[in-house]
């Protein structure tokens, strides 16, 4: 697996929110209340790895490689699969990462997906999906507690 080396050009998203760090720690890693899909496994706690699935188009599995409460976490991907770039495992082997720090009297959430470069592939699709996700339902999610993924699919 390739390791993931943070550069200036990887996808980074911020924002900031009245709540305190530690609110926004558990909000991120309630990821089932604002990222859209399937996911299984545990999402809040050091060494554990969830999967991701939404429809056929998106399939990752995760590790969550750090988890410092109030200020960060790190999402190891091991295995990844994209059905619209023809590099299918284009994010396997990246992270992504989660800082969280205060700045004066707001709490800021910076996002970065180390090695979704411009140069990827998916680099449009996954930055625009990336932001909606990241500034819109993460974002409702810590200022509200209501995020806003898309709908779940019905069963067939």
């Amino acid at each position: 697996m390739k390791e993931a080396l943070k550069t200036d050009q990887d996808l980074t998203v911020s924002f900031t929110v009245d709540q305190t760090p530690e609110e926004v720690f558990a909000a991120i890693n309630n990821v089932r209340g604002w990222w859209s899909g399937e996911i299984d496994g545990d999402t809040d706690k050091a060494g554990a790895e969830f999967t991701y699935r939404y429809k056929d188009i998106h399939y990752s599995k995760h590790r969550i490689t750090e988890f410092v409460p109030g200020k960060r976490v790190v999402w190891l991907v091991l295995d990844g699969y994209l059905n619209f770039t023809e590099n299918k495992t284009e994010w396997t082997g990246t992270e992504i990462t989660f800082d969280i720090s205060r700045l004066g009297d707001k709490t800021e959430v910076r996002f970065t997906h180390v090695g979704l470069i411009p140069e990827s592939e998916c680099f449009g699709a996954c930055s625009n999906a990336w932001g909606s996700y990241i500034n819109g339902s993460l974002k409702s999610l810590i200022a509200t507690g209501q995020g806003r993924p898309n709908q779940r699919e019905k069963a067939a």
